[in-house]
This record gives structure tokens, sequence and C-alpha cells, in this order.
């Protein structure tokens, strides 16, 4: 990959040109976050301080997400440590990064359920990791956007609240595009070292 590939982000201090130059893409180039870094400025309700901890917090979860969804070599991560990495959610049993790679990574560990299949508008036993990307980017041209709304206590075991949002102009699945916005509130734990 030439180094003129490589965009530097103002949200994704992890993508830059001097570090991700050898880096092996999911969809063979680095992603652009352009478009939903222009829905995530026109629609955070938060502008943190430069270098404050909710600013620090915001940036590690951007580059995660970046890795999640974008690289497929574990030795590629720097946001997270490949070999200590555990995922867990809602109370599931934790999952290393290779298990997650293994599902195919992006949306899919994030979405397992147990919600009965017949009722499921997605059922993440039955996408890839390209059919997930693929049915996310469709729904969301403008991508889904994230911001820390409060982080409730610092390292090393970090607690934050999050908001994702995007504007459904896309089919999704078997459903019209409505032009709703669709937006949903979590918190999440990070434990660094």
């Amino acid at each position: 990959m030439a180094l003129s590939n490589v965009r530097e982000d103002n949200y994704r201090s992890y993508l830059r040109e001097d570090t991700e130059k050898n880096t092996k893409w999911r969809y063979g180039a680095p992603p652009n976050y352009d478009v939903v870094n222009k829905l995530y400025e026109e629609g955070r309700t938060k502008v943190w301080p430069q270098g404050s901890l909710e600013e620090q917090v915001q940036s590690l979860v951007k580059n995660w997400e970046m890795e999640m969804f974008h690289k497929v070599d574990l030795q590629d991560f720097r946001s997270i440590d490949p070999k200590k990495y555990t995922f867990s959610l809602n109370g599931r049993k934790p999952m290393t990064l290779e298990e997650m790679m293994k599902l195919g990574g992006g949306y899919i560990p994030m979405l397992q359920t147990s919600i009965p299949e017949k009722m499921r508008p997605y059922n993440p036993y039955e996408e890839t990791a390209d059919s997930s990307h693929k049915a996310f980017t469709t729904t969301f041209p403008r991508g889904f956007a994230l911001e820390i709304l409060h982080v409730y206590s610092g390292p090393p075991v970090i607690v934050y609240k999050f908001r994702h949002w995007g504007y459904m102009e896309g089919p999704f699945k078997r459903h019209a595009p409505t032009g709703e916005k669709i937006q949903f509130y979590g918190m999440a734990i990070f434990t660094v070292t």
C-alpha cells in the first residue's frame, strides 16, 4: 500500500501515514471518515477540550472502532493489546479478539442476540464481515456517528456513556428507507494499562 493512500483523520489519531503504511486493510485501502465526521460535527452534543479525559476516551473509542471494522491482521491493532483483549456484551461470555475476527468482526460480535430467530430484523449468525458492512453502509450512507457523552471514571478502568446515530437513508434488508434518525445510547468499560 502506498503511503499516499492513508489520510490523516481529526478524530482517529492512529490513522496516519507514518504508522499505517504496512497495514492490511479489509477493503484494500484505509477507510475515509470524511462523511461520518461531518455527520458527527453537525450532530454532536458535546465538544470536549483537547487533551481532556473525555476527548482522550473518545479518540480511543474511535480508533478502536476503526481497527475493529477495517483491519484484518491482529498485529496491526494499536488501540488494544491483541493478546490480552476480550470483549463482552450484555453479560455474555467474553470473546478474544481472534474469536471476534472469526465471527467476521465489525458489527457481528456486537449484535449477538438471543431474540428468537423469526423475530430478528438482522441475524448476525447469517452474516459475514462483507455482508454486514454492506447492510449498514447501505442503510446509513452518511455513516453511524459516535460521541462520548460522559466519562464516569478514568484510567485504568474507564467507564463511559456513548451515543451512536445515523439516518436511515437507504434500505435495510427488506425495509424501505425512512430518512429517520436512528440512535441508541450505551455504556461501556475499557480497562487500560
